[in-house]
């Protein structure tokens, strides 16, 4: 098979996936077996992405898909194996403040509806446009946009700012 970038590409992506299924599952180790179930599907599926095509957005939605057959399953068997704030620890590195900050963002974050949640990330901290958060999560731009819009409001007011 000819060299397209892909492994490099992936790599390059890994920062990224990992926050967002992080942000998505919600605890770092479900967010970890979220993110390596992307890479081993994407591998997988390595033949359906096409060179010159988004592989972020590819990877993103792919990650989102099978985040909502997780939950899906997740639900029907009523079990969850993992404590509440596994794995949550503040470094000792002098940076407390940012980290307590962080923290208050992350647990705000946690709040939100699934739908504000994803838009916010997405958008607000992923970077993606409007037009490609809403391919990613296959809804309208408006409705994108009204999930954006509710979910900041929300994150705002729970931090104690003013939307």
């Amino acid at each position: 098979m000819a060299d397209d970038g892909f492994e490099q590409g992936v790599m390059a992506l890994l920062p990224r996936l990992r926050r967002f299924a992080m942000s998505l599952a919600r605890h770092p180790a479900d967010g970890d077996d979220l993110c390596q179930a992307t890479i081993e599907r994407a591998l997988t599926k390595r033949h359906q992405w096409q060179p010159g095509t988004r592989l972020d957005s590819w990877m993103m939605k792919m990650m989102r898909n099978i985040w909502i057959d997780e939950t899906r399953a997740c639900s029907r068997r009523g079990e969850t194996f993992v404590a509440e704030e596994a794995g949550m620890s503040v470094g000792g590195d002098g940076a407390q403040e940012a980290a307590v900050a962080l923290s208050d963002i992350d647990r705000a974050l946690r709040t939100l509806p699934d739908e504000q949640r994803e838009a916010v990330l997405l958008v607000m901290v992923e970077g993606y446009a409007y037009k490609e958060a809403a391919e990613i999560v296959d809804c309208p731009v408006g409705t994108l946009n009204s999930r954006l819009v509710r979910g900041r409001d929300a994150l705002l007011a729970r931090l104690g700012e003013t939307p």
